[in-house]
């Protein structure tokens, strides 16, 4: 699976912002840009971006971050890796989850097409969607009015975790879909394609394309499936709240997306290597999650 929507380079996007009358302001190490419309709010004005509180940036309570990463959690994460073995079911569940990221989206099946009108209809529930090519996806956060080309980077999943956080969760999605809370940027990151960024980063970062999960927060990650088969996607509407309090608490705007991305795998890395994680409830950024 390719890295989704690294898709542009500086020069396209800052021509793409300049294109649509976007000011950019110059800065002395720009972060690349992630792919996707930049979504205007014309409603709020654009705050100052607070250079120091890029990557740095954690949002929630520090108090338990506190010797995650020190000799003795280092102990802790190698001892942990040499004594873990997974049971019948983790193994199950685990290639049922890499079946899944196996799947590429394909405009030609049936099922796929289903999925992604049923995408539209909870999202904008009194809005038509007149034909699946359509400048209406726009309004979603796609990079042009075909999605299956941005679903290309994700595979399907990426289609099936939007369509699980919408379900699950439609307070938490309709909010940050239509960013409803918070001092909002001018203009915003495209939603859509955040969320296929969000799902390849918690590919990565779990340590999905390997035999087995060498890493703390992969481990706990695995021990959460006996309890939630569905681990991964409500794990995935949790990146995607704690991404968008990363995105208000840096003040960011379009062009710092990546590093909004960057602090939030860093804030969920640290969630997952906590010690006796169990359950996704255990998480304390679960509670971010509204039904």
């Amino acid at each position: 699976m390719g890295i989704p929507f690294q898709l542009q380079s500086q020069q396209q996007a800052k021509a793409l912002l300049a294109e649509n009358k976007i000011m950019i302001k110059k800065e002395t190490s720009p972060s690349e840009p992630f792919g996707g419309q930049p979504a205007k709010n014309a409603s709020t004005p654009k705050p100052n971006m607070a250079t120091a509180a890029k990557v740095n940036a954690m949002v929630g309570n520090r108090t338990w971050f506190g010797g995650l990463f020190t000799g003795s959690g280092k102990k802790r994460q190698v001892h942990a890796e040499r004594n873990f073995e997974m049971t019948p079911l983790q193994e199950q569940r685990m290639q049922k989850l890499k079946d899944r990221l196996n799947i590429p989206f394909d405009e030609t099946r049936p099922d796929h097409l289903t999925s992604l009108k049923a995408l539209w209809k909870v999202s904008f529930p009194d809005t038509e969607l007149t034909s699946l090519v359509s400048e209406q996806w726009k309004d979603m956060g796609w990079q042009g009015p075909n999605p299956a080309t941005d679903f290309r980077g994700g595979g399907f999943v990426s289609l099936e975790n939007l369509l699980f956080f919408a379900r699950r969760y439609p307070a938490s999605f309709q909010k940050l879909l239509l960013k409803t809370q918070g001092m909002r940027a001018t203009w915003e990151y495209p939603f859509a394609t955040a969320g296929v960024n969000i799902s390849h980063m918690l590919i990565q970062l779990l340590e999905l394309n390997s035999a087995r999960p060498k890493t703390l927060p992969g481990i706990n990650f695995v021990r959460m499936l006996s309890e939630h088969e569905d681990v991964f996607d409500i794990l995935y509407c949790i990146a995607f709240e704690m991404m968008d309090a990363q995105w208000l608490a840096m003040r960011a705007s379009y062009m710092q997306f990546n590093d909004v991305l960057e602090a939030t795998k860093a804030q969920l890395e640290r969630e997952l290597s906590l010690e006796d994680l169990l359950r996704i409830q255990d998480l304390p950024a679960y509670n971010l999650l509204l039904k």
